[in-house]
C-alpha cells in the first residue's frame, strides 16, 4: 500500500485510548491489520488461515 493511500484512510480512523490502569494487550498497528484484510480478500482465504508469519497478527485479530 502507498504511503499516500495510507495517509487518506489513517486520517478516518478513531484514535484509541488507552486506559491507564487496566492497558491490556498492545495493540497492533492499524497499517498491518489493514494489510491482513486484503490479504485475506486477494488470497480469497478464510481468516483462520492468515498466515502468522506474515505479520498481521492473527486473522481473528483482522477480522475484529
Amino acid at each position: 500500500m502507498s504511503d499516500g493511500l495510507w495517509q487518506c484512510i489513517e486520517a478516518l480512523l478513531p484514535k484509541p485510548e488507552r486506559n491507564p490502569r487496566h492497558p491490556g494487550r498492545k495493540r497492533i498497528p492499524d497499517l498491518q491489520v489493514l494489510c491482513g484484510i486484503l490479504f485475506v480478500l486477494h488470497a480469497i482465504s478464510q481468516w483462520e488461515f492468515l498466515p502468522q508469519e506474515l505479520g498481521f497478527g492473527s486473522g481473528m485479530t483482522c477480522w475484529r
